[in-house]
């Protein structure tokens, strides 16, 4: 029997997992928080990433582990100079300093189908392409020492294996960048110079299954890849299958064979971790929903708004709240704002808000999933993803106003889950035991699954009744 580890460095903390490498089972763990002060910040010294993976790793945790795969943050840019030391602190998070430098970088390419054409995605104040521009306007003497650009798993790896020459990523990080294509499989260094004013040397992208290379102590270092992708792989995901996340904003995401170009922007055409692509649409207002209409009744939690959700019935008395709160990415209205309909006397109460509350964010996240439904995505299976996914009232709705079975896993660490999945398949493959085109079939998540059964009617009926009130407010707006 082997073992393998896997470790995720998220915004705030990291975690690492030591698994057996053929059943996936997790035999220890570790932990340790980001040591970075007060609220999260938009710049980190990545040398704080190291002292909390060498925290976490701690008491002879990967003692034993024959490979280590790696899982971190998105969007985190390292700017380093030609010796390889940092610029300036890594850039990390969805800061809003970078929406003009985002809205700067539509322009000068010629608009957002541009972007989609070239890259699968549209600048967004959190993309390392959106970061460069900023860097280039703002601090133009680090941008122009800037000579070698690394994502956070990418400098992680090069970190555990010593600094060397050569240094990788992975096709679903690179995909995030903005300035590589998950269609093509190639980078486009004229956006980069674009966006920072001269070129910088990027990382060799490397296969799903193949090594980074080997620490002098013989252990094999994987590929790497982002969050989202280790958490799909370490969920064990496939054709078929979307992933809908509830955070304050929320996500969809489906594993595709091919990468879908879209001249709206609403999809983010990902790579995953396995060969395969990974499209995304994103709504800006997912539980900050409910969090504001529990504030609005007085409420002190979301499972008291669930309760009071569940004394209503489906459709809330004819209520129906679109829920851009935040303005909206899908459907595309930035400067909007949310809106109450079917207001009656006898819809005037607080448990028909809160179940229209918990059926408007749905209801925009399954506009969000028709998106790629319209494109010829296969949705057959929903995994939710998000502690709301707990709640009473998600659980009641969801399948049918999805229209789809629901799986809800239980809490887990999937994203280093998936790291060190990918550990065990490059392991494999450099043994001779694995195919480097198939991962090795490890235990699915545990679950609950939940069927839209005889519900599905009324729960289409609701879908039909926001539809309605969405195209009455904004005529024209949604075009999956």
């Amino acid at each position: 029997m082997g073992i393998v580890a896997g470790l995720d460095s998220s915004p705030d903390f990291t975690r690492i997992v030591v698994c057996d490498t053929d059943t996936g089972a997790v035999l220890r763990q570790g932990y340790a928080p980001h040591p970075v002060d007060g609220d999260r910040p938009a710049d980190v010294d990545p040398q704080a990433w190291l002292l909390s993976l060498g925290e976490a790793a701690g008491g002879g945790l990967l003692e034993g582990v024959q490979a280590i795969g790696v899982s971190a943050q998105q969007n985190a840019v390292v700017p380093l100079d030609a010796q390889g030391n940092t610029v300036r602190p890594a850039m990390v998070g969805a800061d809003r300093r970078n929406q003009v430098a985002a809205a700067d970088l539509i322009d000068a390419l010629g608009g957002r189908e541009a972007w989609a054409q070239a890259v699968g995605c549209v600048p967004q104040a959190a993309q390392p392409v959106t970061k460069l521009r900023w860097l280039a306007k703002n601090e133009p003497d680090a941008a122009l020492r800037t000579a070698i650009l690394m994502q956070a798993h990418d400098w992680l790896v090069w970190q555990l294996l010593g600094r060397p020459v050569r240094r990788t990523t992975d096709r679903g990080g690179a995909s995030g960048t903005g300035y590589w294509s998950a269609a093509t499989g190639g980078y486009r260094t004229d956006l980069v110079e674009l966006a920072l004013g001269h070129q910088a040397m990027l990382p060799e992208v490397i296969g799903p299954a193949e090594a980074a290379g080997t620490t002098p102590e013989g252990l094999l270092i994987s590929a790497g890849t982002g969050e989202t992708m280790a958490a799909a792989f370490g969920l064990g995901i496939g054709l078929g299958d979307a992933v809908v996340s509830l955070g304050a904003s929320g996500s969809v995401m489906a594993v595709h064979p091919e990468a879908l170009v879209d001249g709206t922007g609403m999809i983010t055409a990902l790579a995953d971790a396995t060969g395969m692509h990974l499209p995304v649409v994103t709504t800006l207002n997912a539980v900050r929903t409910l969090r504001g209409t529990a504030e609005l009744l007085g409420l002190p939690d979301l499972e008291s708004l669930s309760d009071l959700a569940m004394k209503s019935t489906p459709g809330a008395h004819g209520l129906v709240l679109l829920p851009y709160l935040e303005g909206e990415r899908t459907p595309n209205l930035p400067h909007t704002a949310g809106t109450l309909s079917g207001l009656r006397r006898e819809s005037m109460k607080a448990e028909h808000l809160a179940r229209a509350a918990f059926e408007g964010m749905l209801c925009g996240l399954a506009d969000a999933l028709d998106v790629l439904r319209g494109r010829g995505v296969e949705v057959r299976r929903i995994f939710l993803l998000g502690a709301a996914a707990e709640l009473t009232a998600v659980q009641a709705a969801a399948p049918a106003l999805f229209g789809a079975q629901v799986v809800v896993p239980q809490p887990a660490d999937y994203a280093a889950i998936g790291a060190a999945r990918q550990a065990a398949w490059a392991l494999g493959v450099s043994q001779g035991t694995l195919d480097p085109r198939t991962p090795p079939a490890w235990q699915g998540a545990a679950a609950q699954v939940l069927e839209p059964g005889e519900e599905l009617a009324v729960g289409q009926a609701v879908r039909q009744q926001y539809v309605s009130v969405r195209e009455q407010t904004h005529p024209g707006a949604f075009r999956p």
